[in-house]
């Protein structure tokens, strides 16, 4: 009866042995599937963070264009220039010679 206890048991062994085996088989499949998904999500969002860090680039630099055309509306230039284009003005004793149609 003695054996058959000890047969008993160390079955018993084997068989806990291989569920554990499987258990950690099986979250090891699980993680190494988790970690390829957050690689992925990571990649995807570098190539986010990189075309965001683009637009605010273009953003800054529109700004700065922005800030420039300002600055040159504020001049006298420009108020002389938009008075001979849209207003068709000149100056006292000024000749315009215009191409004919």
């Amino acid at each position: 009866m003695g054996r058959k206890i000890a047969y008993r048991k160390k079955r018993q062994n084997r068989f806990s042995m291989f569920l554990t085996t499987l258990v950690v088989f099986i979250l090891l499949i699980v993680v190494s599937i988790g970690s390829y998904s957050m690689r992925d999500k990571l990649a995807s969002y570098h190539e986010r963070q990189a075309m965001l860090e683009e637009q605010i680039a273009n953003e800054h630099e529109r700004a700065r264009e922005i800030e420039n055309q300002e600055k040159y509306t504020n001049t006298m230039k420009y108020v002389e220039e938009t008075a001979r284009k849209r207003l068709g003005l000149v100056y006292e004793g000024e000749i315009i010679f215009r191409q004919g149609n």
